[in-house]
């Protein structure tokens, strides 16, 4: 594919879902294409043309590049192992993501990492407007909760929420040593339930509500697994699953 007709799907893209013109800011580079947010003004792409050796690449052919910026570390670190991809090219903090637009990465893929860097640099209210659901893992410390018992006797339980979790998303919960593994699959039903608590080791300024949808075995998703096969090495805190992993635990079948 080239350059012209990917960078001409990834204008279209955006015109069509975001309604966002390109600005050409630059008289010095006029074909360098900036897209912002109408409320903010905040940069969500910046599309621009450079010479392939600039990446660290063994070419001095000139290609497009696709500037975008993620929030989730996780899934950066995940994407810099792939093909047609590098850290920001001329962008000085280190969650903003370089995409090759010379083929290297399909525009089905561009378009969702497009939509991740809108949401990224949306003001507060328009990420509470467009947010899509989203998956989640999120640990459970058995010293602290029984949480192997947790959905013993009822299917909802309400649970800490998480930063950035919201009503709809998925929860995949990750029970700590001595379990080690992924164990329930859960639906947020409702969130921002007020409650203030702590002792030391754990403090909770407000709850979610948890439905249960799937018990997983924990032989299946072990941190072991998850660490080689998915590239997760912590999980001490809410975050994002790669596609890989998402497809895997929807596939497999509850206990």
């Amino acid at each position: 594919m080239s350059n012209e007709t990917l960078r001409y799907d990834v204008y279209e893209y955006i015109k069509k879902k975001y309604k966002a013109k390109p600005e050409y800011p630059w008289m010095s580079a006029p074909d360098y294409a900036v897209f912002r947010h109408d409320d903010n003004k905040k940069w969500f792409a910046l599309i621009m043309d450079i010479s392939k050796d600039k990446l660290g690449l063994k070419s001095r052919d000139v290609t497009d590049i696709l500037n975008i910026k993620l929030a989730d570390p996780l899934l950066m670190d995940l994407l810099l192992r792939e093909p047609g991809f590098f850290r920001g090219y001329h962008m000085h903090k280190g969650n903003w993501l370089t995409v090759l637009l010379d083929g290297s990465v399909d525009i089905e893929k561009i378009s969702s990492l497009l939509d991740e860097s809108f949401t990224a640099t949306a003001s507060k209210a328009k990420k509470a407007e467009i947010r899509e659901a989203k998956e989640w893992i999120i640990p459970a410390n058995p010293k602290y909760y029984d949480i192997a018992h947790a959905f013993d006797n009822e299917d909802t339980i309400d649970w800490k929420q998480g930063s950035g979790i919201k009503k709809g998303d998925t929860v995949y919960m990750y029970a700590g040593a001595p379990i080690s593994a992924i164990i329930y699959a859960c639906k947020v039903t409702q969130t921002d339930i007020p409650f203030n608590f702590s002792n030391g080791n754990l403090t909770i300024n407000s709850l979610m509500r948890i439905k249960l949808r799937k018990r997983f075995d924990p032989k299946k998703f072990t941190f072991e697994i998850l660490k080689k096969d998915y590239g997760i090495f912590a999980v001490r805190g809410p975050r994002g699953i790669p596609h890989s992993l998402s497809e895997k635990l929807k596939k497999t079948k509850g206990i």
